[in-house]
């Protein structure tokens, strides 16, 4: 239950991150890094989760659902 939990809080942070580098991109008027970094954030926060839900499955603390 506890690495369900924290794939959804990585999912939750990738979703922030997505909407701060927005937010950034808006309202930035002179040349700024926080949309970059916010950006970077989020490929790096992506990463680790395919990370943890491959690790995640190879340990069968997650199983795929298949449909027939």
């Amino acid at each position: 239950m506890l690495i369900k939990i924290l794939i959804v809080a990585v999912l939750i942070a990738i979703v922030a991150s997505l909407g701060s580098g927005l937010f950034h991109l808006v309202k930035d008027e002179k040349q700024s890094k926080r949309t970059v970094n916010a950006l970077t954030f989020r490929i790096v926060l992506s990463v680790a989760l395919f990370i943890l839900l491959f690790v995640a499955w190879q340990q069968g603390l997650i199983a795929p659902h298949y449909v027939r």
